[in-house]
């Protein structure tokens, strides 16, 4: 059996799950809980499980949509939408439902204009226990999206499913992260943030989250001048990073999640999906003179005029708004399909999302599920009180002890609401693992940096976000950040083994010696404006 003794030193989460799930299998031998071992353990296998959630019209499946570059995930008003529904890797194209007390059905695959439709047959909302889409996609190779229900005020029985997988009473939540969704700060979308953030890491709720202010193209009407367009990524959006933006200090949400991604799944999904017949209407569209292209874009109605078919379609599939924002870019230089599919994804903000998923998740997977696992083998281990089940428990409890990675993942969430500098910011997003978690990414050092340069930058780090904690007018969220940065440099350095290393001056030496840099770093200076060795 595992000693607790020897928990430290296994480094890999996904290894240390795998022993103290080996000693469980052999400790519960004829306790008929096979079964639960092997779900504990195929979570260690599995793409990390990513739900989609947030209040009705949010705009969850178009999102989904967009990440997979495919629209599999049904966006109008179907019994389909009712009901979770799981998006995974498949090699070939299925659809597999489980209803009525454990039935499975095979749906068949239906493509209509390029969309996958869901048919859930004679089978009623409330009947179905579970809907999986199998789908050849990349992203689902280290994904498994999750579309829940839009939870609402008048559909309280679609809420609960809702609400049920996210938070269950019973049991550990389905989900590893989820991506919130939220169109505006309202009370509705308030209340759901919380009842899932509560449950946060708890085992009875998921283990992180990244919010997205939704539908980011409406905001404003989506209107913004052809010259934005060379000022960056996503430059469309400004009037949605504006609202963005003010959430990160909005009293609503004071204590939640604040961190709002400014998306439009519509954008990013007609990029992904982007016809050459959509492409020729568009371009036909820029050409025509201000004058008539203004008269033309005032209302579906005068877009459509006298039933022109392939402004027809280009409506159903853009909407006016996105009927403007791609006409822009056309104007602005997208002068075939391909250069106006990459100007929709680019200015949609779904990259942006994509790299803050993979950064936050994609890079703690290992992490993620085997703080999983170990979740669902402690709730197994707690029914059976032996003593030598008391004692694998207590080894399953030091493993799940340290909580670091929580820590990170709320203060990431909030960093937008910190009373600091924008380089400080900047330093905190780095060293916390918001762009990446092996060491030199969050050093902000080359990849092949030697391990030395990384454990002495590393103690570096843990000397100046010391220093800044000594600043008695912080305020307590501004000092958690500080103080997970510097937990964040002491993992760095434990990482390196002290045979790698030469002897290197003393943590008190190197806050006296904190101003001069050391060879080849580059100083730069802090808030406070003194000059301070080089970190993320």
């Amino acid at each position: 059996m595992t000693d607790p003794a020897a928990i430290p030193a296994v480094t890999d989460p996904v290894v240390l799950a795998r022993m103290l799930l080996r000693d469980a299998r052999s400790e519960l031998s004829g306790w008929e809980v096979d079964e639960e071992l092997a779900v504990c353990e195929r979570r260690l296998d599995e793409p990390l499980r990513i739900a989609l959630a947030g209040t009705l019209k949010s705009g969850k499946s178009t999102l989904l949509n967009a990440l997979v570059g495919e629209e599999i995930a049904p966006t109008d008003a179907t019994e389909c939408t009712r009901v979770v529904t799981w998006f995974r890797r498949a090699s070939s194209p299925r659809v597999d439902l489980t209803h009525d007390g454990g039935r499975h059905t095979s749906l068949p695959v239906h493509r209509v204009d390029g969309r996958l439709v869901l048919d859930l047959a004679p089978v009623t909302a409330d009947r179905v226990e579970r809907l999986e889409v199998g789908w050849p996609s990349s992203l689902l190779d280290r994904y498994t999206l999750v579309d829940t229900p839009g939870t609402s005020s008048n559909s309280r029985d679609v809420s609960a499913r809702t609400l049920a997988f996210l938070t269950p009473d019973e049991g550990e939540c389905e989900a590893d992260a989820v991506v919130y969704l939220m169109r505006s700060l309202h009370s509705t979308d308030v209340a759901l943030l919380r009842q899932v953030q509560q449950r946060v890491g708890s085992g009875r709720g998921p283990l992180g989250i990244v919010g997205v202010l939704s539908r980011a193209d409406e905001i404003d009407g989506g209107r913004f001048d052809a010259g934005q367009l060379d000022s960056g990524p996503g430059a469309s959006l400004d009037a949605a990073r504006r609202v963005s933006a003010e959430l990160c200090t909005a009293a609503e949400l004071d204590g939640l999640h604040r961190d709002f991604l400014a998306v439009s799944g519509l954008l990013a999904v007609r990029g992904r999906t982007l016809r050459q017949r959509e492409f020729t209407t568009l371009r036909s569209l820029a050409e025509l003179p201000d004058v008539d292209l203004d008269a033309a874009l005032v209302s579906p109605g005068r877009f459509v005029g006298a039933g022109d078919p392939d402004r027809e379609d280009l409506l159903g599939a853009f909407g006016m708004i996105g009927v403007r924002i791609a006409v822009s870019l056309v104007r602005a230089g997208a002068t075939d399909a391909p250069s106006l599919a990459a100007s929709l994804v680019r200015h949609s903000g779904l990259d942006e999302l994509r790299a803050t998923i993979d950064a936050r998740f994609g890079g703690r997977h290992g992490q993620l599920k085997a703080h999983t696992a170990l979740r669902s083998l402690r709730r197994v281990l707690g029914r059976r009180p032996t003593p030598r089940i008391a004692r694998l428990l207590r080894a399953v409890d030091l493993a799940l002890a340290d909580t670091h990675m929580f820590t990170e993942l709320r203060v990431l969430a909030g960093l937008g609401g910190l009373p600091v500098e924008e380089a400080t910011r900047d330093m905190l997003h780095r060293a916390l693992g918001g762009r990446g978690t092996s060491a030199a990414v969050r050093l902000g050092m080359p990849a092949d940096t030697a391990p030395v340069a990384l454990r002495d930058t590393a103690l570096r780090g843990v000397a100046y976000w010391h220093r800044l904690l000594d600043d008695p007018l912080l305020d307590p969220a501004t000092a958690q950040s500080f103080r997970a940065a510097v937990r964040s440099c002491e993992a760095l350095v434990a990482q390196v083994p002290p045979a790698a290393v030469v002897p290197r001056p003393d943590l008190a030496a190197l806050m006296a010696d904190i101003g001069r840099p050391g060879p080849g770093e580059v100083a730069y200076r802090d808030p406070h404006g003194h000059r301070s060795p080089a970190h993320p």
